[in-house]
């Protein structure tokens, strides 16, 4: 529930009121009252925050327990348990009554703590109070009181988790403190406390520069509590809550689920929109017009469910001017025009056929009623959330898709709807112009409105966010970035509740991130001095030295860390001459929070393992990060028992990292550690069920795997032998191998997954094929599409050599063994089923990759005589002997190449015996024999090999062989 109608619900709703207590008490209404304002400096400033941050009883100077470390985290806990603890067994109805009142008041204030710290950090406009002087007002008054640094350093150590940071400089830190202590606190017992902790504990995570698995936990585990919650709320608590937990899954990398959950979110709203294609003009010198991909989305509500969803809008009859007004036409930030000399502002749709592409009528055929006939230049407005579903839907393909060209140019039309057509609410809009900043970034032609555009919006939050009474820090306040453009006048700009309306659905970045993202794409450009110019002012050192790695300048990116983790070698931190000063002192007795990232860096600097042990010890043995560093160290250097071991110490940390377990099955497969390997694939294909190499490799463990409890091992057999036992007796079950049918079963399965996932992988399908092969019986079928699927991928690049002879040569014994054990012989190549699948390749696929392969011809041959095709053996017989006799050198070469040569023709000669008198089955001539010279062929055939092999093979045993040969052609005349 978004904060306006939560906050109008503790007003106005009798069952949440009762829930709540107190619906007429004065002083909660003035401050739901003032909430609703966006005024959290009086909710603040409120009688019970007093008490909560220690202006009424001791606090800072004479609490003992509250003053040694964290301050403000320890104080508000410590009142907090004060506040909402009970000693007596049975609370009366007064202490029961206070208690409630007291936890709705605490709700209130870390509501209004969260939101000014968004408001500081991410929306703007500034906040008009010093969130310092607030909050530490009583401190400011003692003589006792820490510094503001050692405070400052204290929060922000408080917001470490799992030895991940938060950034430094983060301004109003202790709003966000505040915020997460009272949320999080055990003893708080509010309707709706779970939706704000999972909010501020999602927040928390992006404020990191990694992920946290502590986090991830508390997130998912409180997304499991308010899914029962939501589902029984209304249409648009479940909407919003839907596109959140989207972002979530997005966030840590289960795009799946979140694509599932965007799609209900559009069901529930009924909401329709799909990508298509519509012909138009691109550029300005375009005469003819071609598809251009376009989105078109349409509300499907009408007037009455317009109220429903939107119970503050009032609409018109025809529910247009509702939406119009809830989208706050005028309240957005600007956006900049292209201003090309080729590529028009935006894409000039054809009039004509609707702007349909030139398969126009079918996909308007298959286009919903509500979104037939919309004109794609003028599409009707979207309410904010129908624009939030659309952005969602540009991320999820982003996360899923690589960054491509596709990618983009799919992406792009969901952003160009929001703005040409969505929602005007000012945090919607500006995350529709950021995300179109990223998109147009890579083309040439955009790249330069991409980058003033980003600078654009860096003005507008950053420079705002500086402006008010928030800025208390010193060095805020001399750095503060200066404005690029003209800043908005007043009235221009939206107000605080406007911008904060859907921040929970946006996951909008903060100031400091998107000056980041700035200098990033300046240094992309080449503009590395602008780029290092916005690291060094917001003290990123971490980016700055991995900007210098990247141009390849590793001496200066080693200098900027070691600078935060030692000391000087010889004089003082003040004294020492930056550019030749490498720093190898003493480690400093006060690391900075992001420490074991800093450490983690310089090893991968330095290649040095020790810097990874010194970031996991350094983080308490919580940072998974530099337990992989260390795994992918060792791995890379073929010390497979310490990567295990390493990862082993991540997954630990992180279980649901899905990387860490794919590297720790690798490593378990190198040392041979087959059951423990499976275990490990299989944990990453839990994690990551899109995983095609986590499936293959999941396989290969399988393979090796020992047989099962119980099961007999015997000695392996080769498929050929097994093949061929079966050709002589059909009822052989060949001998068990060493691993389990069971375990073949379950490796084949998951290379079909695999295949299915990564179908342009040949490697592998042939591994499918192998596999394919061992399973008791083979799986024949899939020894058939494995087959089919490598000559598709490979057959245009090697030609025949992809086609395994040996899998093709049993696969035509078996069906004619198959076809022999029928009633109806020789009808099997017309039934479906195996027989015609097998006929179909070795026809569509086999046949015109052939160009040297005898062996291929031999088979294809056999498989034809059984088809009762005598023509077309003969014919492949033919072709086999034309490869063997085509070779150069066999006149001159070894023995073995005149033995084979001979084979060859007197195979031929055989085939001419056996087949050139049969009757023809195909064609206008099918009663007539399939070549009436066949003698004077075979003859030719004969003395043309005797005639070329003369000197060399004459009075050998296979020239006599040869000659007897020739001698019975001529006597059977």
């Amino acid at each position: 529930m978004d904060h306006e109608r939560l906050l109008k619900s503790l007003q106005e709703d009798s069952t949440v009121a009762r829930s709540w207590v107190y619906k007429d008490d004065a002083e909660l209404s003035t401050l739901i009252a003032k909430l609703h304002q966006g005024d959290f400096e009086s909710v603040l400033k409120s009688s019970f925050a007093g008490q909560l941050l220690g202006d009424q009883q001791d606090g800072w100077s004479t609490n003992s327990k509250t003053t040694d470390t964290d301050d403000l985290v320890r104080l508000v806990s410590h009142r907090l348990d004060q506040l909402l603890g009970s000693t007596a067994e049975k609370p009366t109805a007064s202490q029961e009554q206070n208690r409630r009142r007291d936890s709705i008041n605490a709700f209130l204030i870390g509501y209004a703590a969260l939101h000014a710290f968004l408001q500081a950090n991410v929306t703007g406009p500034p906040l008009q109070f010093s969130s310092e002087q607030l909050l530490f007002q009583r401190r400011h008054h003692s003589s006792a009181s820490p510094s503001d640094t050692e405070v400052r350093a204290r929060l922000i150590q408080f917001l470490v988790v799992d030895g991940v940071a938060v950034y430094s400089l983060m301004p109003a830190v202790e709003l966000f403190c505040l915020a997460k202590t009272i949320f999080n606190h055990p003893r708080l017992k509010v309707d709706g406390l779970e939706r704000m902790r999972l909010r501020t504990n999602f927040l928390h995570q992006r404020l990191l520069s990694e992920n946290a698995p502590a986090l991830q936990n508390l997130i998912y585990e409180d997304l499991e509590k308010l899914a029962p919650i939501i589902s029984n709320g209304s249409s648009e608590d479940k909407i919003e809550f839907l596109l959140e937990r989207a972002l979530i899954h997005l966030y840590y990398g289960y795009d799946q689920k979140a694509r599932a959950d965007i799609e209900s979110a559009a069901v529930e709203s009924r909401f329709e929109f799909v990508l298509t294609g519509r012909l138009g003009k691109r550029t300005r010198f375009q005469d003819k017009d071609i598809s251009q991909l376009v989105v078109l989305a349409k509300s499907a509500t009408k007037t009455d469910q317009a109220e429903e969803r939107e119970p503050s809008t009032a609409s018109g009859p025809d529910g247009s001017n509702g939406i119009e007004d809830k989208l706050g036409r005028g309240s957005k930030p600007k956006m900049l025009d292209l201003n090309d000399d080729t590529l028009l502002e935006t894409i000039s749709f054809s009039k004509d056929n609707g702007g349909a592409t030139k398969s126009g009528e079918k996909s308007e055929n298959v286009l919903s009623s509500n979104l037939q006939g919309i004109d794609p230049a003028n599409q009707p407005l979207l309410y904010p959330l129908e624009s939030l579903i659309l952005l969602a839907s540009a991320l999820s393909i982003t996360n899923t898709l690589p960054s491509d060209g596709l990618t983009r140019e799919e992406t792009l039309p969901y952003v160009t709807r929001v703005l040409d057509g969505g929602s005007s609410n000012w945090q919607i809009y500006t995350q529709a112009l950021l995300l179109r900043s990223r998109i147009e970034g890579y083309r040439s032609r955009t790249q330069e409105r991409a980058v003033f555009q980003l600078q654009a919006l860096v003005d507008q939050i950053i420079v705002e966010t500086t402006t008010g009474g928030s800025r208390s820090d010193e060095h805020e306040t001399q750095n503060a970035p200066t404005s690029f453009f003209p800043s908005p006048r007043s009235g221009e700009a939206a107000s605080a509740p406007e911008r904060l309306r859907y921040i929970h659905q946006l996951c909008s970045p903060t100031r400091w991130e998107l000056e980041a993202e700035l200098a990033a794409r300046w240094a992309s450009l080449g503009s590395l001095k602008n780029a290092l110019e916005v690291y060094e002012r917001l003290q990123m050192w971490a980016e700055i030295a991995l900007c210098y790695a990247g141009l390849e300048n590793d001496v200066k990116a080693r200098q900027v860390v070691k600078e935060q983790l030692f000391v000087a070698n010889a004089v003082a931190d003040e004294d020492v001459n930056e550019d030749t000063e490498v720093w190898r002192g003493e480690q400093r007795s006060s690391l900075p929070p992001d420490a074991p990232r800093l450490f983690c860096i310089l090893g991968d600097l330095e290649q040095d393992p020790s810097m990874y042990d010194r970031a996991w010890e350094v983080s308490g043995r919580r940072y998974a990060r530099a337990q992989r560093s260390l795994g992918k160290y060792y791995f890379a250097r073929r010390d497979y028992s310490r990567s295990a071991d390493a990862y082993e110490n991540s997954v630990m940390v992180d279980r649901l990292n899905h990387s860490s377990w794919f590297a720790l099955g690798s490593a378990r497969l190198q040392l041979e550690q087959f059951d423990r390997a499976v275990e490990c694939f299989t944990r990453a294909v839990q994690l990551e069920e899109q995983d095609a190499e986590s499936w293959s490799n999941l396989a290969v463990a399988l393979l090796e795997r020992g047989p099962d409890h119980g099961v007999e091992q015997t000695t392996t057999t080769s498929r050929e032998v097994d093949e061929q036992a079966e050709d002589e007796d059909p009822q052989h079950e060949p001998q068990t191998s060493r691993h389990s049918s069971r375990h073949k079963r379950d490796a084949l399965n998951a290379l079909k997954r695999a295949a299915s996932l990564k179908h342009d992988d040949w490697r592998i399908w042939q591994n499918l094929l192998t596999v394919a092969w061992s399973t008791r019986p083979p799986s024949y079928a899939d020894v058939v599409i494995a087959m089919q699927r490598i000559i598709e991928i490979r057959g245009g690049s090697v030609g025949e050599k992809c086609v395994d002879e040996d899998s093709l040569d049993m696969l035509v014994r078996h069906v004619v063994r198959l076809d022999a054990e029928t009633s109806q012989p020789n009808q099997g190549s017309t039934r479906p089923g195996l027989q015609r699948m097998v006929a179909e390749l070795v026809e569509k696929d086999i046949v015109p990759l052939i160009t040297s392969s005898r062996r291929l011809w031999q088979i294809i041959a056999r498989l034809f005589i059984w088809q009762r095709r005598p023509g077309l053996a003969l014919n492949a017989y033919e072709k086999a002997w034309r490869v063997a006799t085509s070779q150069p050198g066999w006149e001159t070469g070894t023995e073995k190449q005149w033995n084979g040569i001979v084979e060859a023709t007197v195979e031929l000669v055989d085939a001419y015996e056996s087949l050139g008198s049969m009757e023809g089955t195909n064609g206008a001539h099918a009663d007539t024999a399939v070549t009436t010279g066949w003698r004077f062929k075979a003859r030719n055939a004969v003395r043309g090999v005797l005639g070329r092999g003369r000197d060399s093979w004459e009075g050998s045993v296979e020239w006599d062989r040869l000659q007897e040969r020739l001698q019975q052609l001529k006597e059977s005349r």
